[in-house]
């Protein structure tokens, strides 16, 4: 069934409208500067004969033959590969794989350069958190240094996790005039469930467990190579570039080191490959990244509970292929988009069962045939969406595709639109004294929704912990942590707060938590307001709050506000900043221009353009 624009959604067309006329003038600036790019041809026939001999001087000599001739495309490999991070150590195997790949479809592969890779569940409450929203910003601009050697004619971005999705490509789209595909690594196999992990966290904030035990249970759940099975912001990554049409079909929740996944890689490569300007189907990446895409994307993400870094990442993404999204767009179309995915933390399952449900297959084909995504895209492997309904698997050996189940294998993890777990996608824009901010609710119950509690402020996560610990927030509290945003310090995700929060909310207290830091890809049953914009570093006024003010978080009337008399709140002078807090250690002397750099959240707290 093709899909024409009238088929769509009321909803999902007006944003549509309004995000193309918001961006306007910045898409056609940028698109125009992909068409300079592109028509002044094979970036390797305007190198120099010294340049040229340099960029091929390690290769072999058939490689070196086919560069030389300029009648082979040579593809970039860029790579977010180390052998620390579960999720990136499959890569290591994937440069030869595509090298032989790309030999057999008539091209040459070179790995360009590799970008880094944090892992935000490594420094999550560590110094080193207050670096990582600022690498996908150094990703970008690594993978930008990668390709400015102008040898290349097409990209495969490797990367999964957290920050190095986005920051690869938002670094493409500088060379947007070039074919671009990403190729995932897959998620480990199945651990310890998630409600037993989440369990013993509890207890181990609670003091009823010691460290050994939630070490034990930790290692048993991050366990493997591949990418950690919960529904965080490194599995958002992959559903997004599925419903960006950026992956190959059914790429995204494949197991690494398996015959399907290495079939895979080959395949992205040869479509790489066949999708250069030398050829007949040429599919620039400026093409495929339109407002169209970044829609779908937010559809995506609402449909499944996905990643509120999200509401961060796909607003610095779009921005680099000039396309201006803002909270609004994700507070309409989730008004109207249902949730059809429980995956852990908005359900007990992980990814894993939601692969084997039906998956991105299922999902997208749902979400088509309801006119809420935009068929009549330009994708990696053709025009059309569509061909995303369809799941990869090996024929006698033989990469194929075949038509997702008809009916979902789980209904307790993923779901068709006329049985939806909600009849909205569970992210709200919040407004009021307190400046902008969104909330999750898709992982909370229906009775904290609503949330009025005297405030408690801290400056920090570890304060909120220790008075924790002492047993003072052992009551109905809203804690607003202040001083946690892009200027201040990175703005780090605060996901250390979970336990100790649940534990209270347990306990049968109201509790809430207001930051204009990030919680988490993995945001749960707490109501938190996150990314308060303007941030408090800036004057925000969450920098007016004081200890013992009514702060009341709304869900359903989308309210923010400290409910203190207007003549009071209005004579308050907000909270000083010390600068110094974040100046020093693990590395972050080094971040001091990003901090300074740094848009409000709602910019995407990007650093870049």
């Amino acid at each position: 069934m093709e899909q024409s624009s009238r088929q769509l959604h009321v909803r999902v067309r007006e944003v549509s409208e309004r995000v193309r006329e918001r961006s306007r003038g910045s898409r056609e600036q940028y698109l125009e500067r992909m068409r300079e790019a592109r028509e002044r041809g094979t970036q390797r026939a305007r190198l120099s004969c010294t340049n040229l001999a340099h960029g091929f001087a390690a290769a072999d000599a058939s490689d070196k033959a086919a560069l030389k001739a300029l009648r082979w495309p040579n593809v970039a490999i860029v790579s977010a590969y180390n052998d620390m991070l579960s999720a990136h150590q499959p890569f290591e195997r994937y440069p030869a794989i595509i090298k032989r790949a790309a030999r057999e479809a008539g091209a040459v592969a070179q790995f360009a350069g590799g970008v880094p890779a944090m892992c935000d569940g490594v420094t999550q409450g560590q110094p080193g958190m207050e670096l990582s929203l600022f690498s996908r910003d150094v990703i970008a601009m690594a993978t930008g240094v990668a390709l400015a050697h102008a040898m290349f004619d097409a990209v495969l971005c490797l990367g999964v996790c957290d920050k190095i999705v986005p920051g690869l490509l938002m670094g493409a789209l500088s060379f947007g005039q070039l074919p671009v595909v990403f190729v995932p690594a897959g998620p480990m196999p199945s651990g310890v469930p998630n409600k037993e992990k989440a369990r013993v966290r509890q207890l181990y904030a609670e003091g009823k467990v010691g460290r050994d035990a939630l070490l034990e249970s930790e290692a048993a759940s991050y366990h493997a190579p591949g990418t950690c099975t919960f529904y965080g912001t490194a599995n958002s990554n992959q559903l997004l570039m599925e419903v960006m049409g950026l992956h190959l079909p059914g790429a995204a929740f494949v197991p690494p080191n398996t015959p399907l996944r290495d079939a895979l890689t080959a395949a992205a490569t040869a479509r790489a490959a066949a999708s250069t300007a030398l050829g007949a189907e040429y599919r620039p990446l400026a093409g495929i990244a339109d407002e169209r895409a970044f829609v779908n994307a937010v559809v995506g993400l609402l449909a499944t509970g996905g990643s509120t870094n999200h509401t961060l990442h796909l607003i610095a993404m779009a921005h680099c292929a000039g396309i201006a999204l803002n909270w609004d767009d994700f507070n309409d179309l989730s008004a109207v988009v249902p949730l059809l995915a429980r995956i852990y933390p908005n359900g007990a399952a992980d990814v894993n069962r939601f692969q084997a449900a039906g998956g991105c297959a299922f999902l997208i084909r749902e979400l088509l045939d309801a006119g809420l995504l935009h068929d009549d895209v330009s994708t990696v492997v053709g025009a059309g969406l569509r061909a995303y309904t369809r799941e990869p698997w090996l024929d006698a050996g033989r990469l194929a595709w075949r038509d997702a189940p008809a009916v979902s294998g789980d209904p307790d993890v993923l779901r068709g639109v006329a049985a939806p777990f909600s009849d909205h996608g569970g992210l709200r824009l919040l407004t009021g004294n307190l400046g902008r901010a969104v909330i999750k609710t898709s992982a909370m119950a229906p009775e904290h929704h609503v949330i009025e509690a005297p405030a408690a402020v801290f400056d920090d996560q570890e304060g909120v912990l220790e008075a924790f610990r002492s047993g003072t927030l052992a009551r109905d509290v809203v804690v607003v942590v202040r001083f946690q945003g892009p200027r201040a310090n990175g703005m780090p995700e605060l996901h250390q707060l979970t336990p100790a929060l649940a534990s209270l909310q347990s306990r049968g207290f109201k509790v809430g938590l207001v930051t204009d830091g990030r919680m988490s890809g993995a945001s749960g049953s707490v109501p938190a307001a996150i990314h308060v914009t303007p941030e408090c570093a800036c004057g925000g006024p969450l920098a007016r709050v004081r200890d013992g003010d009514p702060v009341r978080i709304d869900c359903h009337t989308g309210v923010l506000e400290a409910r203190v008399p207007e003549g009071i709140w209005s004579q308050r002078q907000p909270a000083a900043h010390d600068p110094r807090a974040a100046a020093h250690g693990c590395g972050r002397e080094l971040f001091a221009t990003l901090r300074g750099a740094a848009r409000a959240a709602e910019a995407g707290a990007l650093t870049l353009l």
